[in-house]
């Protein structure tokens, strides 16, 4: 187990967690030890996401840089975008999506690191995305005030939701029957049957990150030391505790075969490691904690877990289908003629563009740097060309 940060700084911190076997009647004692630090961005971290091999983190820089965690080495950048990359998020180990202030999102192969897809998502800044469990949707927010849901399977745009203020997070629940849309520190609920929202869950202050425990339990941090857990369905909450001494940036949750465990950072520096309760009425104990000394912006955890050779993007979980006539209804009434148009401008470039597909064309402009195989490939292609000329 790996705990990954950005910071302020431009770098990576790597900290690798050990279980210390626990003496009859001790306490198990996890000890965070310092593994790696990485300077690869000019600019401070703003994301960072992890699959079972490779840990990806985006810069104001506008560069993806890629490491490679088995081998431990710099597995070179993407450099496609064009301003702050704000979200990252793998889907299985094969897909990578990414957003920036480009209002582009782009679907990347994560196997031969190429573009397979770059779309014009938002007409300012993506600010957030999140994918379906099912990899067949993805939710994002711009700052153009819509919440838009894409059709991953054909590449287009499936739904259009104008809403009154700019989002900054949306955040699908494990199942994906629900997500939450988070806008300064409101948290609205949706229900994916009904695509309205079901309440609303009103944080103290403006909320930096929220993370599912359940299908009904919600940890939501913001600019404030606490971090509170809140019932989607009754809107209450459900207990709260003090993480930090400043701000809590960045939350990551996930289960292990013993624990249920969340991991915070904080502007203070520290990055802390909580074993979550059964009971989530009950505050978190903290099993471990450890000072980086820097400001925190982005948080990862990375599991060195044996892979799934078959590596499936389609799992069990699929969306309740939604009839034609009925999405058409649904389009029109959020946004008149808008999504039309939008459909109209992505529909010609749909083809090869499933993040299920095998497109290998890659957009032009994307890139992975410091590639030798990608070198010869496009000098081998340069030849071909020549040949065909003469």
């Amino acid at each position: 187990m790996e705990l990954v940060a950005g910071c302020y700084e431009q770098v990576l911190f790597g900290f690798a967690v050990r279980l210390e076997p626990k003496a009859s009647g001790d306490h198990e004692k996890w000890i965070p030890v310092a593994d790696f630090t990485h300077h690869a961005h000019t600019a401070s971290l703003s994301a960072v996401a992890v699959s079972s091999r490779f840990v990806v983190t985006g810069s104001k820089d506008e560069t993806i840089h890629i490491y490679d965690m088995k081998k431990k080495i710099d597995h070179g950048a993407l450099v496609h975008h064009n301003g702050t990359i704000t979200c990252l998020k793998f889907h299985g180990n094969r897909h990578l999506i990414s957003g920036a202030e480009d209002g582009l999102i782009c679907v990347w192969d994560a196997k031969k690191w190429e573009c397979l897809k770059s779309i014009k998502a938002h007409k300012g800044h993506v600010t957030f995305l999140s994918i379906h469990p099912s990899g067949k949707l993805a939710l994002s927010v711009g700052t153009d005030k819509t919440l838009r849901t894409w059709n991953l399977v054909e590449g287009r745009s499936a739904f259009i939701k104008n809403i009154k203020q700019n989002a900054h997070i949306v955040e699908w629940s494990p199942r994906g029957e629900k997500y939450v849309v988070v806008i300064l520190n409101k948290i609205d609920v949706y229900q994916l049957d009904t695509a309205s929202v079901s309440g609303t869950i009103t944080n103290e202050k403006r909320v930096s990150s929220v993370r599912f425990l359940s299908e009904s339990v919600l940890a939501v941090a913001g600019d404030e030391e606490v971090v509170r857990f809140f019932d989607c369905d009754s809107l209450m909450c459900l207990s709260e505790f003090k993480a930090h001494e400043n701000r809590v940036k960045d939350m990551f949750s996930f289960e292990t075969p013993e624990h249920h465990l969340i991991v915070t950072a904080s502007s203070d520096g520290f990055i802390k490691m909580w074993k979550l309760k059964e009971d989530k009425g009950v505050s978190p104990s903290l099993l471990c904690e450890v000072n980086t000394n820097a400001r925190l912006t982005c948080l990862g955890v990375w599991l060195d877990r044996v892979t799934d050779t078959k590596e499936s993007l389609l799992p069990a979980v699929e969306p309740p289908p939604v009839s034609k006539q009925e999405q058409s209804k649904r389009n029109k009434k959020e946004s008149g003629h808008e999504v039309q148009e939008e459909e109209r401008q992505l529909k010609p470039d749909t083809k090869n563009c499933s993040l299920t597909g095998d497109s290998n064309k890659p957009t032009k402009g994307s890139s992975l740097v410091s590639t030798k195989k990608r070198k010869t490939v496009e000098m081998l292609e340069k030849r071909k060309r020549k040949k065909k000329k003469i």
